[in-house]
């Protein structure tokens, strides 16, 4: 499994077969370079500019928006599970998905723009991810101090920041990454690897980064 960060909470993820699953695209408002992505599937999370550009990927044949069950190509699994863009229940921005995508013997778990701390039911629903893409930038989603919180609820073995201020979009009211770095420190006892890209499988999750910034691929 390869996995590259396109900026913001979209990530591309290509399979052994050359299946490939993007999440969460955005288009050209986000400051982000939009990119010329095809995939195969396209997981959304939530129904904002910046999570919903579907249009602007390439030869897809499936998109998943809609909470549930879902068996892709290669019997690829996706669970869908309905919660909050934010705090109070939805009521400031709505719905989110969190997409829980299973394929070589990996769990790999988007957050989407969470915006709350899992209750119970829903933490054990999640289930221990083997990686773990959740966003730290605040304001419109969870900040960093509630992503190490979900991190140490849930135990994944990876975890991916996203979803924070980069030169791309300076002039959002988000923190950028220097926040959930330095709780990386304190919590964890190690400061995130960067990297331009993860290639990772099943039997070498234990010699991957426990945490690790994905720069952009733009």
């Amino acid at each position: 499994m390869l996995i590259q960060c396109l900026g913001h909470s979209k990530f591309l993820v290509t399979l052994m077969s050359g299946y490939r699953i993007v999440t969460d695209p955005f288009d050209a408002s986000t400051g982000y370079p939009v990119g010329n992505t095809k995939a195969d599937a396209v997981l959304v999370s939530h129904h904002h500019h910046d999570h919903d550009a579907v249009e602007t990927i390439k030869g897809y044949s499936t998109v998943i928006d809609t909470a549930g069950g879902h068996t892709l190509d290669g019997g690829i699994l996706v669970r869908s599970l309905e919660s909050f863009h934010d705090a109070r229940q939805g009521e400031l921005r709505g719905p989110n998905l969190i997409h829980c995508v299973e394929a070589e013997g990996i769990q790999l778990v988007h957050l989407g723009d969470l915006g709350h701390l899992p209750d119970r039911m829903l933490a054990d629903r999640i289930g221990r991810p083997d990686i773990l893409m959740i966003p730290v930038g605040g304001y419109y989603t969870i900040d960093a101090q509630a992503a190490i919180d979900i991190c140490e609820m849930i135990c994944p073995r990876m975890i991916l920041p996203m979803h924070y201020r980069t030169a791309f979009n300076d002039d959002w009211p988000i923190e950028n990454a220097d926040r959930f770095v330095s709780l990386c420190l304190e919590h964890f006892g190690s400061v995130p690897e960067e990297l331009d890209l993860l290639r990772v499988t099943a039997d070498d999750l234990a010699c991957q980064p426990h945490v690790a910034l994905l720069r952009p691929q733009v």
